[in-house]
This record gives C-alpha cells, structure tokens and sequence, in this order.
C-alpha cells in the first residue's frame, strides 16, 4: 500500500550510491545476492535473541534490494534474469525472518509464526500468478514502469512488511500479537488481489474475443 508513495522518496538518496557502485564495476546481480547472504544472517541473530544486530542485517539487506534494482536501471542492465533473482530471493528472506522468531521462542511464537507465514504464501503467490498472467497480455505497470514484474497493489507489501520486522526486533516480545494482526492484514491483500486480479484478468480475455 506504501510502496508506491515511499520508492519516489528513496529513490533520489540511492543515486550517488549507485554511482558509486558503477565506478567500482559492481553489477545488480552481485548487489542482489550479497544483500540475500547477509539478510540470511539475522536468522541465527534472532534464534540467538540478538535483535538489534538481526535489525541490521535486515535493514541491509533491504538497502541492497533498493540498490540493486537502481543499479540496473542507471547501467541499463535491467533484465528478466536479473528480476526473477531479486524476487526470488525477497521472498525467501522474507519468509526466512519469521523463523527466525520462531527458533528464538517455539513455545510462544511457533503458531502466529506458521500463521505469518501461511499468509506470505498467499500474498507472494497471488503476487506471482497475477504478474505471470499480466507479462501475457502486456498489461501497462502504470506505478512501477521499470520493474521486471507487474506489482499487483495490496494492503500489505514491501514496505509494510519491513516495518513489521523493525517492529518485531525492537518488541520481540510481542511477535505472537503483531504476526497475527499482519497476518489479517496478508489475508485481506490475498482476497483483493485474487478478486482485483480476477476481475482485471477476465476483462482482458473477454476485449480480446470481441
């Protein structure tokens, strides 16, 4: 839901970043899967209870996810490859980070966690399927034109997913409480997107038989 209203804002601080990284000939792909490596980290942090360390590789790991993709856009050297790695990747992080809580605290935060991530199957696939079926009719991007996939809206995406992880570290305490409240919030996102992208999908098919 934020998405669209945070990346303008970020996008300017990353340039002289990505300036940087371009003189030192780093590629996006290198950018994308050492921002993977070093968010995997903050599982054995949070298994260890270590949450502000496990806070940064998190918050790392989504600077090189922005890095990444602008690298690409500034070098010209955005590719269908590349996209299928960063996203890949995103949503193995991001399922990697509730195990995380998990393994710190079984007894307390097994259930919401299995919840939680229950509910980024269901956001990340509704996700995917619709972004399949958008490639095929060429569906415009109208919010993100330079991404590799279509993003389908919903009310929990990027953004509000990191900030519960910031939210998770810093009141560890309450994952059970804050898991199941994003877990409704991934359930709604879920029932939107498969109507929305239902309904806009049907549209398409139903233009092309006139």
């Amino acid at each position: 839901m934020l998405d669209k209203y945070i990346t303008p804002i970020i996008k300017p601080l990353l340039t002289p970043v990505v300036r940087l990284l371009d003189r030192k000939n780093i590629t996006p792909d290198q950018l994308t899967v050492s921002g993977f490596v070093i968010g995997l980290l903050a599982v054995p942090l949070l298994a260890l209870e270590l949450w502000y360390f496990a806070l940064t590789a998190i918050v790392i790991n989504r600077i090189f996810d922005g890095l990444d993709g602008a690298l690409a856009r500034h070098t010209n050297k955005s590719s269908s490859a590349g996209g299928f790695l960063d996203i890949t990747l995103d949503f193995l992080f991001y399922a990697a980070i509730p195990l995380g809580f998990i393994l710190a605290n079984p007894e307390q935060n097994a259930i919401a966690g299995a919840i939680l991530l229950a509910s980024f199957i269901g956001t990340g696939s509704s996700f995917l399927a619709f972004a399949i079926a958008a490639e095929k009719f060429n569906l415009e991007k109208p919010q993100f034109k330079n991404k590799s996939f279509y993003y389908l809206n919903g009310l929990t995406e990027g953004t509000e997913t990191i900030a519960l992880f910031i939210a998770l570290c810093i009141w560890p305490a309450q994952f059970a409480l804050l898991a199941s409240i994003f877990a409704f919030a991934c359930a709604i996102t879920i029932v939107t997107r498969i109507y929305g992208g239902y309904i806009t999908l049907k549209q398409q098919e139903l233009s092309l038989g006139e």
